[in-house]
């Protein structure tokens, strides 16, 4: 469970870092100082932690399974930006609700990110016995703040490439999304087998599935004439 753990925190900070290549310097120096302040200043609760605590956390079901919300939320902010994004590259404009709601997903850094940096401050405490605590949390945050727009930059010049980024992250918060229900049962994947059938939920579901299909067809035609309407109306003024 630890190593599911350990491998979950490593793949949301790539995807932390790979949504900092889409916003500005200085929206970036302002997450890079708010992970520098929130280190320094969580060496309080970093210390009261130990080993054992940790252990017993991760095999709360009920916890574990509280913060898989958290972190399919933090799955469906990614998504929804990628499409925006995506949408937003594509056509060049998009509505003014949706641009509003794109300028936040992108200046919003994510929310399983907090705990990966408490995480990651509570191991260097424990690797560093007998140090001032305060000094290694403030050296931690300082090594994120500059690690953040280093590693930032790195990525963006490894992939230019807007669509390719996108794409990526898309990619990465559907494999977190996996990644969380593993963890959810605490890793063990295998179920009991039985022999009965609830009709009701089948029948519930497949209703839902058919509900939607339709709600995201007609949806995505009336999208279609709307950019076709559009484009009639520029063509027209031209």
């Amino acid at each position: 469970m630890e190593t599911l753990v350990v491998i979950l925190f490593i793949l949301v900070c790539f995807s932390f870092v790979l949504k900092q290549t889409f916003v500005r310097p200085l929206q970036m120096g302002i997450t890079a100082m708010a992970a520098w302040l929130f280190t320094g200043l969580a060496w309080r609760g970093a210390i009261l932690q130990s080993s054992t605590q940790i252990a017993g956390w991760l095999t709360d079901t009920e916890l574990v399974r509280d913060i898989s919300v958290l972190l399919n939320l933090d799955v469906l902010l990614a998504m929804a930006f990628c499409l925006l994004a995506t949408d937003m590259e594509i056509s060049g404009q998009v509505g003014r609700r949706a641009h509003w709601l794109l300028v936040f997903l992108r200046f919003f850094p994510g929310i399983m990110v907090v705990p990966a940096m408490f995480g990651i401050l509570v191991k260097v405490i424990f690797a560093f016995p007998g140090e001032d605590f305060s000094l290694v949390a403030w050296t931690l945050g300082g090594v994120f703040a500059v690690a953040i727009p280093l590693l930032t930059h790195t990525l963006k010049r490894l992939l230019p490439e807007p669509f390719l980024r996108l794409e990526l992250l898309f990619l990465c918060s559907l494999l977190i999304a996996l990644m969380g229900i593993v963890a959810t049962v605490n890793g063990k994947t295998t179920v009991t087998g039985t022999d009965s059938v609830d009709l009701e939920s089948l029948v519930g579901t497949l209703v839902l599935i058919a509900t939607s299909i339709v709600a995201g067809m007609a949806w995505y035609r009336w999208r279609t004439k709307q950019q076709i309407i559009q484009m009639n109306r520029k063509n027209k003024r031209i």
